[in-house]
């Protein structure tokens, strides 16, 4: 979300008591999230502009498109459709969105499905009617609407701890917030996945799961360049291991197709994330992308690689100036590998299958290019364009 009020945040992690990093107590409901959750969500492109009829709009888009058969599924309301309360204190959507109920039974007759955003506040980032207070109020009007999907933004929550440094009690309340709307989500009955975007304050990979969330943000917002995009995805390096089957490090949404990069670095945006098992939310326009950009949000081998069902986050294996090699362990044995230049000219990169852990020959297969490479003993070479990637899928 919004990076006005980020710049008033710059904490250094700060670890967790251990009564905080306890599994919580009450019984889990079945596992949602079991791959990295796939979708749209409104906010980097449209920002405040959203409304029903865009939703709707995106929605038929994602359907027809393509995306829904590659995986795709949430189309995910941000901030600004928060309406007021009424005297019974129930919250109501303004008049962007008029039928809530009815704009979740449009995204479902899609074979889609709907998420929603609030926050532990009293106001959102945008200064919208937060859920702080309303919990449960709250949790069963998504269930009522039919919403699937909850991102539950932290801004204005602690703030006064915050600015007083008092870490320890804000990070005690923060996490008090998230059990407080997790406990609501789960007494609604319905299936709704969390996400908890708290910008990676107090490291939430360490405890994200205890509190219920399915997915937690582990950093700041991305933006639409080259710089901001590899920023994020390379601070994930060290993370897999707190990365699951309903649990999952969340670098934040995609640039791809919002104009920022070219098209070699939105592959390396998508095959980043893709080896990351980073949940997979477009942030375009999808009633105006062009095919290139379809082609690299849709590509089915990318996706295969972020959905593996092993569900097992990728990491580094090496890196020397702006060239790295990244590798996500798949079911089968087999390991997706992504040769990444982030330098300003062409580069040769090569790995050592050894190195990744393969005894014998390996079978490659070049995945952006469609392309068999054929049976290999022991290495690999591949000239990578400027800011490119090869992204390799190789099995014993």
């Amino acid at each position: 979300m919004k990076t006005i009020r980020k710049g008033r945040w710059t904490l250094a992690p700060l670890g967790l008591a251990a009564a905080l990093l306890a599994p919580a107590a009450s019984a889990a409901p079945p596992m949602l999230a079991a791959t990295p959750p796939m979708g749209w969500n409104s906010w980097n492109h449209f920002a405040d502009k959203i409304d029903d009829a865009t939703v709707r709009a995106q929605a038929d888009a994602m359907a027809a498109n393509g995306m829904r058969d590659a995986g795709y599924r949430y189309i995910n309301i941000d901030d600004t459709w928060e309406g007021q309360r009424d005297a019974s204190g129930v919250i109501h959507p303004n008049a962007k969105f008029p039928d809530m109920k009815a704009l979740a039974d449009y995204v479902h007759s899609k074979g889609l499905k709907l998420g929603i955003y609030s926050s532990p506040g009293p106001k959102t980032c945008a200064g919208y009617e937060g859920s702080g207070g309303h919990e449960v109020q709250d949790a069963q009007t998504y269930a009522a609407w039919g919403i699937d999907y909850l991102k539950y933004d932290l801004c204005s929550l602690a703030q006064p701890m915050i600015a007083a440094g008092n870490l320890e009690k804000a990070q005690a309340i923060e996490v008090a917030a998230y059990e407080k709307m997790r406990d609501a989500l789960r007494a609604t009955g319905r299936p709704i996945v969390y996400s908890l975007c708290q910008y990676g304050f107090y490291q939430p990979w360490r405890w994200g799961g205890s509190v219920g969330g399915n997915l937690w943000r582990t950093t700041g917002d991305i933006n639409d360049t080259f710089a901001r995009m590899v920023q994020i995805g390379l601070g994930q390096a060290g993370l897999s291991k707190y990365a699951k089957p309903g649990n999952w490090n969340d670098p934040d949404m995609l640039e791809v197709g919002n104009g920022g990069m070219k098209a070699a670095e939105y592959r390396t945006h998508m095959s980043l994330w893709a080896i990351l098992a980073a949940p997979l939310l477009a942030g375009n326009d999808l009633t105006k992308m062009t095919p290139e950009t379809l082609s690299i949000l849709a590509n089915k081998e990318v996706v295969a690689i972020d959905q593996d069902p092993a569900g097992r986050q990728g990491d580094r294996v090496r890196a020397e100036g702006g060239l790295e090699v990244w590798a996500k362990p798949l079911s089968g044995g087999g390991k997706a590998v992504g040769l990444f230049n982030l330098s300003d000219q062409r580069a040769n990169l090569d790995i050592d299958f050894a190195a990744l852990g393969f005894k014998g020959p390996v079978n490659v297969r070049d995945v952006w290019a469609g392309k068999d490479l054929g049976r290999m003993k022991a290495y690999h070479a591949a000239a990578v364009i400027e800011h490119g990637v090869v992204l390799l899928r190789v099995t014993p």
